[in-house]
């Protein structure tokens, strides 16, 4: 890949989210094997997402990624680098879409918080737009469409039992305990009355489907998560793997449909999402559902009730996030704005939740 393109993806570190270059530099001194001790520390930030802080750092010829969680307060449970580390740790060697983990440190005197480092990756990732020199065709928006599916059903495929994972997780009643959960964390989160949640909450409790057998979940599978490779042939790697567990296949499709766009979604929900998927070739919600029940061999009569979970689980997040930044935990100004996207996602949740079909 060329030098242009393969450094694009990041950016200088954004103001008041630096790390401590020379604390740092000692650690990765101290704890990663064959580095040029005298090769300068060079940080770059990765400038997507809006949860945990990802970094590029390099040393002479060596590169990796370091993740580390959100500056601020954080919710229980939530942005914990141990156990991203353990989950790529436990499904690399079955899946190596899944970075290489190289090491985790709790000790919050390097860069003031935990963190993960992990294998740095080239590819494409496609978020609001094509990269520059690649031309979206028809054939090409199909294609991609295809390789995400494949990606999905290929992580569904892995046996968790001989992984590391079975001694992490507790698939039984994975979903009722996902429901409440959110709930609950909505209730904490929440700044302001919303119309229709309480009716929505009431619709997602009563109507809990009994999940199929269990898998290996990814829990945020969506494009600009995805990278491939140069000729755009093939999926190289899946990030951001702080939700992983094993539970509930169709709780995971159910996230990626949430964020697929269609070209006759509500303005309100296009507005803050990418438009990349209403391209012509990409298919729509209805297509990838039939495409990954062709290809799993799962029953997915149930996807209306995870699809309206999916867009109720991406309110709360929205909603955690503007918490923080109106409590002043995060100056970031991205995030002002993330009470009209909850808003937004409750209405299109409850919306699905009213139809009969996707």
């Amino acid at each position: 890949m060329k030098e242009e393109n393969r450094q694009r993806d990041t950016i200088p570190v954004r103001k008041g989210e630096e790390l401590s270059s020379a604390s740092l530099n000692k650690f990765l001194n101290e704890n990663i094997e064959g580095l040029d001790h005298n090769a300068p520390l060079q940080i770059k930030q990765f400038p997507a997402g809006a949860s945990n802080l990802t970094y590029e750092i390099r040393k002479g010829e060596w590169e990796a990624v370091l993740r580390r969680p959100p500056l601020g307060p954080v919710a229980p449970k939530a942005h914990d680098m141990g156990r991203e580390y353990k989950i790529l740790k436990a499904i690399h060697p079955y899946f190596p879409e899944a970075p290489q983990p190289y090491l985790f440190t709790d000790n919050t005197d390097v860069i003031g918080s935990p963190f993960l480092i992990m294998e740095r990756k080239h590819g494409y990732v496609i978020d609001t737009e094509f990269p520059s020199d690649v031309t979206p065709t028809e054939e090409l928006c199909k294609h991609i469409s295809e390789q995400m599916i494949d990606t999905l059903v290929a992580l569904h495929s892995i046996d968790y039992r001989k992984t590391e994972l079975k001694e992490m997780v507790r698939p039984e009643g994975f979903i009722e305990r996902q429901v409440k959960g959110w709930i609950e964390r909505y209730e904490r989160s929440k700044t302001e009355e919303i119309q229709g949640v309480d009716e929505l909450t009431k619709w997602l409790v009563s109507r809990i489907p009994i999940s199929p057998a269990p898998t290996i979940i990814h829990y945020d599978f969506k494009l600009n998560n995805t990278m491939f490779d140069q000729s755009f042939d093939k999926v190289i790697g899946l990030f951001d793997w702080e939700m992983t567990t094993v539970g509930d296949p169709l709780a995971d499709l159910g996230v990626t449909l949430g964020y697929w766009v269609e070209e006759d979604d509500p303005e309100e929900l296009k507005g803050e999402r990418s438009l990349v998927t209403t391209l012509p070739g990409f298919m729509t919600r209805e297509e990838i559902v039939e495409s990954y029940a062709k290809k799993s061999g799962r029953d997915v009569s149930n996807i209306q009730f995870y699809l309206a979970f999916a867009f109720f689980k991406n309110a709360v997040i929205a909603q955690q996030i503007y918490y923080r930044y109106k409590r002043g935990q995060t100056t970031d100004e991205r995030f002002s704005t993330f009470n009209q996207h909850t808003y937004n996602l409750i209405q299109q949740a409850r919306h699905t939740a009213s139809k009969r079909t996707l």
